[in-house]
């Protein structure tokens, strides 16, 4: 009883995502990853987030050495048709892409090659692997600055294996590296562990980025169940968001 009591309430209205204007986290090329499935489903997905506000959506398909091997022709390919199809429909939306890299062998890789993908002022938008970091995070992260990288990494509270760990948060951000949230991990939907380092990171005001991370209609609703948790509004209010500079 006592435990309902003091759980927070909804909020009433949902939250304006307007003013955020640019979302840089999605899977909207079909097929080419695990997002949108088809031409129809990202159709559908874009119109949605017009509606919501949104005037920029900057998708990122999964990049990984060994389950999504895309490459820039791929996505370039990808990305080129779906505008195609925009202008058919007449949906005004800026569609621009770049990657969502997975840090594992084949990225380093790449980075060695030069072939990395980034969006805005040459932001790099990472993912760690879920069961642990990379041994070598710190010494990449050192390395891919001194190329002039603006890394930012997806998603930091769903890296369940930091959830006692919070200095290493810190860590990364003296580093420099920037903090993109995403939005729908504050329904708990994921698990409440995710939910409940996504809002001490609001708390701690490391959140520098909020993300859709859109791969199907399951996503939105997601997102739109969000707009109504208290801390959207905070962290939208906080002034610390920095999408609209995208």
């Amino acid at each position: 009883m006592f435990g309902n009591f003091f759980k927070p309430k909804k909020l009433k209205h949902p939250v304006d995502l307007s003013g955020l204007i640019t979302d840089m986290h999605s899977h909207l090329i079909p097929g080419i990853d695990d997002g949108s499935p088809d031409m129809e489903t990202s159709l559908t997905l874009i119109r949605e987030m017009k509606a919501l506000g949104y005037r920029k959506l900057i998708t990122t398909p999964h990049i990984s050495s060994d389950i999504y091997p895309n490459t820039p022709e791929i996505i370039k390919k990808g990305v080129n048709l779906l505008n195609e199809k925009l202008r058919e429909e007449n949906i005004r939306m800026t569609i621009e892409a770049a990657a969502e890299y997975m840090i594992d062998d084949g990225f380093e890789k790449l980075f060695e090659k030069g072939l990395l993908q980034t969006f805005s002022n040459n932001y790099l938008l990472v993912e760690l692997p879920y069961y642990q970091a990379p041994p070598n995070l710190y010494e990449l992260t050192f390395d891919l600055q001194i190329k002039g990288y603006r890394i930012m990494l997806a998603h930091p509270e769903r890296y369940l294996f930091w959830f006692n760990d919070f200095k290493k948060f810190e860590d990364l951000k003296n580093r420099g590296v920037y903090f993109q949230m995403n939005i729908n991990s504050l329904t708990g939907h994921f698990s409440k562990e995710v939910k409940k380092q996504a809002e001490k990171l609001i708390d701690a005001d490391m959140i520098d980025f909020l993300g859709s991370d859109l791969h199907n209609l399951n996503y939105l609703q997601l997102l739109k169940n969000s707009l109504y948790e208290p801390y959207l509004e905070k962290i939208i209010r906080s002034g610390n968001i920095q999408n609209h500079l995208l």
